[in-house]
């Protein structure tokens, strides 16, 4: 009888204990958070906020840095229907321009090291459809072609949304949108700085009065002009401008015939030293490139009784004293800060789309200050350079010819960028076994990455999102 009731009560400890090690295992695995309705990811927003890259797609890893062939970013975005992410951190030097196609998503944050530099020729995505692209820098340079976007999207683009880039050196402009027929694109989180004299340029965001694209809390610098020049249906929310020159800093369309509908909110203007790298005639008619000051515009240049817009909650640091200081721009009392006379609205058209994560402009400089452009896996060194000018308040910045030049800009290019190995992956599916163990996935089972989750979002995307955690 004793034995068993000895056996009876074995079998029930080694019961308990089964079940509370399930129990214990149970609790160990996290759940993706909810995020709510399913947009191109969380914190997207804007005229874009609803791409969806290539969502449930092949996951294509790039794992080398070469300009062209099996596994390089080359051949990654030659074809649609796929997610990109990287097994190497390091520069890829482009020979020719990069040409997007449709249906795809670049989560450029997954990249082990310091990530991936695109330097010394231009991306397009002009042509097409529903991109999703984080976290790339993209340098065209002064070896780049002449007269080329760094990138843009000229013909026919829709729903696309750009998110924590890094866009530099254009030889024509930085980052533009010319199309009339481009639609339903966000540019945000990002730096758009240093277009390279003698065309030294932000962008041009010109579409039709019907087609939207949002500008929000990006940084604008060491452009001098077009940051950006705007015609067509836009939304400028939660930028700042810093060290504009001679040309522009907000061109409201320059006296275009075409109309335009926008909103302008909530931005900053930070004057800069406008010191400017250009070819200088000598007396003995030679030239010499040389650091000459100049007049920064008024923050608003351009504009007619076409040109309509909601302006409200801007603010202009005038002085370079190294305080955030700036002045409130209020257009019936602050017209002094506009070349010409748009026409000025008192309600913000419906048209455009609810900046959920909307901040006053002091808040915007702090926030790109701390996260704005390429971030993740960490900020390289153009950035860190780009920051530290933003943050002397008017006291550093400069307009260069060519950044490989150290004397104008003390990098000489684009900077060193650490390697790393990448995390184990067992079934190379682009999420690493230990976030997979901790979200109860299968880190054998390569297909469970394109899988949708509870939260509507596939795992792979997922994964995306907690590498981000660190920024907030």
């Amino acid at each position: 009888m004793r034995i068993k009731i000895f056996r009876n009560t074995g079998f029930l400890l080694l019961l308990i204990l089964v079940i509370s090690c399930g129990t214990k295992n149970k609790k160990n695995i996290e759940t993706f958070p909810d995020y709510g309705k399913v947009i191109a990811f969380p914190g997207a927003e804007g005229f874009g906020r609803f791409a969806t890259g290539g969502r449930g797609g092949e996951i294509y890893h790039v794992t080398n840095l070469k300009d062209s062939g099996k596994g390089s970013l080359r051949d990654a975005v030659s074809q649609s229907n796929r997610f990109i992410v990287f097994d190497v951190a390091g520069i890829i030097e482009l020979k020719s321009a990069l040409l997007f196609s449709s249906n795809i998503t670049v989560a450029a944050q997954t990249a082990p090291g310091d990530g991936v530099v695109l330097y010394g020729n231009q991306v397009s995505f002009s042509g097409q459809s529903n991109i999703v692209c984080r976290y790339l820098r993209v340098r065209l340079g002064i070896q780049g072609p002449e007269g080329r976007d760094a990138a843009g999207i000229a013909d026919n683009g829709r729903n696309m949304i750009f998110d924590h880039m890094s866009v530099t050196w254009g030889q024509d402009e930085n980052f533009s949108i010319n199309s009339e027929s481009a639609r339903d694109i966000t540019i945000q989180n990002s730096i758009i700085g240093q277009g390279l004299q003698n065309h030294s340029c932000g962008g041009l965001i010109q579409t039709s009065i019907e087609h939207g694209v949002t500008l929000y809390r990006n940084l604008y610098i060491d452009n001098k002009t077009r940051n950006p020049k705007v015609k067509g249906l836009n939304q400028f929310v939660n930028n700042v401008i810093y060290n504009w020159g001679n040309g522009a800093a907000y061109n409201m369309g320059g006296n275009s015939k075409r109309a335009s509908l926008t909103t302008i909110e909530d931005n900053y203007f930070i004057v800069g030293p406008a010191l400017n790298w250009q070819n200088v005639r000598q007396e003995d008619n030679s030239i010499q490139v040389e650091k000459v000051s100049i007049s920064p515009t008024k923050p608003f240049i351009g504009g007619n009784e076409l040109f309509s817009t909601y302006c409200k909650q801007n603010y202009y640091d005038f002085d370079k004293n190294g305080t955030l200081n700036g002045v409130e721009i209020i257009p019936e009392n602050n017209l002094e800060h506009f070349e010409s006379t748009p026409a000025f609205l008192n309600t913000r058209p419906n048209i455009f789309p609810e900046i959920t994560q909307q901040m006053n402009a002091t808040d915007t400089y702090h926030w790109i200050v701390a996260h704005g452009g390429a971030s993740l896996p960490v900020r390289d060194e153009v950035d860190h350079y780009l920051i530290d000018e933003l943050t002397s308040l008017g006291e550093k910045g400069t307009i260069i010819q060519n950044e490989q030049d150290t004397q104008q800009f003390s990098l000489g290019g684009p900077g060193r960028i650490k390697t790393a190995e990448k995390p184990l992956d067992s079934d190379n599916d682009g999420m690493p076994d230990a976030f997979e163990e901790q979200y109860g996935l299968d880190k054998t089972n390569a297909s469970d990455a394109s899988k949708i989750a509870d939260n509507g979002y596939t795992n792979i995307e997922n994964y995306t999102f907690i590498l981000e955690t660190k920024l907030n």
